[in-house]
């Protein structure tokens, strides 16, 4: 403890800082007094900073994720109508396919007789089994569209395919290649 004589005590006995400028001036400790707890850092801005980097990339993984679905089904629908058509085709149900899958706009270009009997031509069994190389789909002015290209491997030959599918509500046929591969 110090006694009210100490001479070591600042302002009394002719001890200030001004007297000896080789003393650094009086600055608060860093970390308080001996004795108190230490200052607690405001650190608003670290997590400003951090919870608005953490929303962004929230965001962009929402926005990949509704891409990806909302791409994906309409790859997989196209797909799907793909292979409906194309097993019916392989099945030999050739005016079944023809009716259920082809828009009336093609169906006034091709008639049923001359699509059944181009379908024949190809002699498809049970051995063929269809491949998509490549599908791409598409919404313009909310019409969608599907593009599929592939092969139809049977036993001892290929046939070559490409469909194109478009609508609104419900994608029908508009476009239609079926040839033996060259």
């Amino acid at each position: 403890m110090s006694s009210p004589q100490d001479p070591y005590r600042q302002g009394q006995a002719g001890f200030t800082p001004q007297q000896y400028p080789g003393l650094p001036p009086e600055q608060p400790a860093p970390f308080g007094l001996p004795g108190e707890p230490p200052r607690r850092r405001n650190r608003r801005t670290l997590w400003i900073i951090l919870g608005s980097i953490g929303g962004v990339l929230l965001l962009v993984v929402i926005g990949v994720v509704i891409l990806v679905n909302v791409v994906g089904s309409a790859t997989n629908e196209a797909r799907g109508l793909a292979d409906d058509f194309t097993r019916k085709v392989i099945a030999g149900d050739s005016s079944g396919a023809y009716d259920e899958y082809l828009d009336p706009a093609l169906q006034k270009q091709l008639s049923k007789e001359a699509f059944i009997s181009g379908v024949k031509s190809l002699d498809m069994d049970s051995s063929c089994q269809p491949a998509y190389n490549n599908l791409k789909v598409a919404t313009d002015n909310g019409v969608k569209s599907a593009e599929v290209v592939g092969q139809i491997s049977c036993s001892g030959k290929k046939v070559d395919l490409a469909y194109r599918f478009e609508g609104s509500d419900k994608l029908l046929m508009t476009n239609i290649k079926l040839r033996p591969a060259a």
